[in-house]
C-alpha cells in the first residue's frame, strides 16, 4: 500500500486541531513551571534567611508552608498538562496511523481525546487552586505585614 500526495494532505488537514491544542498546552506548560521557578526562587529566600538567622521568623514559616503547598500544586498541574500533552500527540500518531492504513481508529482517538482533555481541566483546576492561594497570602500579607 503506498500513500498519496492526497492522502497526506488529507492526514495533514485532520491533524491540523490537534497541533493547535498542542500549542496551547505547551504555552500553558511554560507558564505553570515559570510559576514553580518564582515559589523555588522565593522558598530558597525565606530558607537562607531562617538559616542565617538560626530561627523562624513565625511569618517566615507560615509563608514557606504556604510556598510548598503551591508548588505541590503546580507541580499537580504540570504533570496532568504534560500528560494532556503527551495523549494530544497520540491523537495526532493515531490519525495519520488511521487514515494511512485505512484502520477504524475513531474509538481509540475520541478515548484519547476525552482523556487529553480531561488531564487539561485537572491541570487548570489544580493552577486554579494555586492562584486562589497565591491570592490568599497576598491579603493576609497586606493585613499583617511581616516584620523588619
Amino acid at each position: 500500500m503506498q500513500i498519496q500526495l492526497g492522502d497526506i494532505s488529507h492526514i495533514i488537514q485532520l491533524a491540523i486541531a490537534p497541533v493547535f491544542l498542542l500549542t496551547g498546552v505547551g504555552t500553558n506548560l511554560m507558564v505553570l513551571t515559570n510559576r514553580l521557578a518564582r515559589i523555588i526562587d522565593r522558598a530558597r529566600v525565606l530558607e537562607d534567611r531562617i538559616h542565617k538567622a538560626g530561627r523562624a521568623d513565625p511569618f517566615d514559616s507560615e509563608e514557606i508552608n504556604v510556598l510548598y503547598r503551591r508548588g505541590h500544586l503546580i507541580n499537580r498541574a504540570i504533570t496532568l498538562s504534560t500528560l494532556c500533552a503527551l495523549l494530544v500527540c497520540l491523537v495526532i500518531a493515531a490519525l495519520f496511523i488511521g487514515d494511512a492504513f485505512d484502520l477504524n481508529l475513531g474509538g481509540f482517538i475520541g478515548s484519547l481525546f476525552v482523556l487529553a482533555m480531561l488531564s487539561l481541566i485537572g491541570s487548570l483546576f489544580f493552577f486554579m487552586r494555586e492562584i486562589f492561594i497565591a491570592t490568599r497570602t497576598l491579603t493576609l500579607r497586606r493585613v499583617h505585614p511581616p516584620l523588619p
